[in-house]
């Protein structure tokens, strides 16, 4: 640091600048540095954070963090508060866009993406609290992952009767005459697109990509450094729990039990490989830094795609359908395009997985007794 100083000092000193001015220069340096350490000790990782958030919604929620840290909130209570702004934006998103109710209609859109922005920067928030805090619980990690469905079940239900509202525009696009039959049976299928959509495609894609965010964690950080949970943590804590007065943490048990368990079917491959690491090398993290290099080098080149499948992309291309007055087209989005990149992921690290699991020698006795022999 001194050697640092002494350079920048001799840089400045060769412009022409006065030492009383080198020496405030330096100190602004110094604290912005410091800032920045504090700040990217709130992060998960930068590897695992697009380009917006990093550069803007993460330094934003950092600044709500520590004012929430000052006041003594809980983060839990910051997470609460986004699912209750993200599902009240949802009547906003009820009315037509610029074509069918004018300028007041954006205006009502645009409040909707507002509020649904500010659910998202708490949501983000709370994460950075409890790491600025130390208050990271099992609980915080529940209502995080159960934010997102509060915020669009609401909006896809109001949705689906905005569609049965306003449809001139697609009815006039496919020439289908504006008849009350025609609007019931369009209106069902919007209705059941929606369904799939956000049972089947928005939940498991985002349950995917945070799952594959906690194994790039896990790689990079080692199991303090992450949050991959397993299944079988969770039911063991959930056996150990008893009844009484218990009830409603049970039942968040419960439900992260369920989410855990589907991350781990979606990906058959890597839970070999684990299992693999596990039998041979006694844990998965005494596992050969080779293989763990190289899972890195295959996390890394997928979580630009990954992060495609949380918030900013996803939210930003709602948007644009909700204030262009086509919101039912963002449930072909999610069933289409993201159905399509979402299994690209699945598969390309699912056959890195696979790829890895052959080069590590089998570790069950047969194996052995058949090498002994």
């Amino acid at each position: 640091m001194l050697y640092f100083c002494n350079f920048k000092c001799s840089t400045l000193w060769a412009k022409g600048i006065p030492v009383p001015d080198m020496v405030q220069i330096l100190t602004l340096y110094i604290m912005l540095q410091e800032l920045k350490k504090k700040y990217l000790a709130t992060l998960k990782s930068p590897e695992t954070e697009d380009w917006l958030d990093y550069r803007l919604v993460r330094p934003v929620c950092y600044f709500m963090a520590v004012f929430f840290a000052k006041l003594g909130i809980h983060p839990n209570a910051v997470t609460i508060a986004s699912m209750f702004i993200g599902a009240f934006s949802s009547i906003f998103f009820l009315h037509g866009s610029f074509y069918y109710e004018g300028w007041q209609g954006l205006w009502l859109n645009f409040v909707g993406v507002l509020l649904l922005c500010l659910a998202d920067l708490l949501d983000c928030t709370d994460g950075q609290l409890a790491r600025l805090t130390g208050k990271k619980s099992r609980l915080g990690r529940i209502l995080d992952g159960m934010a997102g469905f509060t915020w669009f079940i609401p909006i896809y239900v109001l949705l689906v009767f905005r569609f049965y509202r306003y449809h001139s525009l697609e009815f006039g696009w496919l020439g289908i005459p504006d008849t009350e039959q025609n609007v019931l049976i369009a209106t069902a299928i919007v209705a059941a697109l929606g369904l799939y959509s956000g049972f089947a495609c928005m939940g498991p894609q985002q349950r995917v990509a945070d799952y594959y965010i906690q194994i790039h964690l896990f790689m990079l950080k080692g199991e303090k450094g992450s949050e991959l949970d397993t299944s079988e943590q969770q039911q063991k804590a959930y056996d150990a729990t008893p009844d009484e007065g218990n009830r409603l943490w049970k039942y968040f048990l419960k439900t992260y039990i369920d989410y855990t368990r589907k991350q781990e079917a979606a990906t058959p491959e890597f839970q070999k490989l684990m299992k693999t690491l596990r039998e041979k090398y006694g844990s998965v993290g005494s596992m050969p830094e080779s293989i763990r290099q190289e899972l890195l080098r295959e996390s890394r080149q997928l979580m630009p795609w990954n992060a495609m499948l949380t918030f900013n992309f996803r939210t930003g291309m709602f948007f644009l359908f909700c204030l262009i007055d086509l919101p039912a087209a963002n449930f072909l989005f999610e069933i289409i395009c993201l159905g399509l990149l979402t299994y690209g992921i699945i598969r390309h690290h699912e056959a890195c997985c696979r790829r890895l699991r052959n080069l590590i020698p089998d570790p069950s006795p047969r194996r052995e007794q058949m090498v002994n022999d």
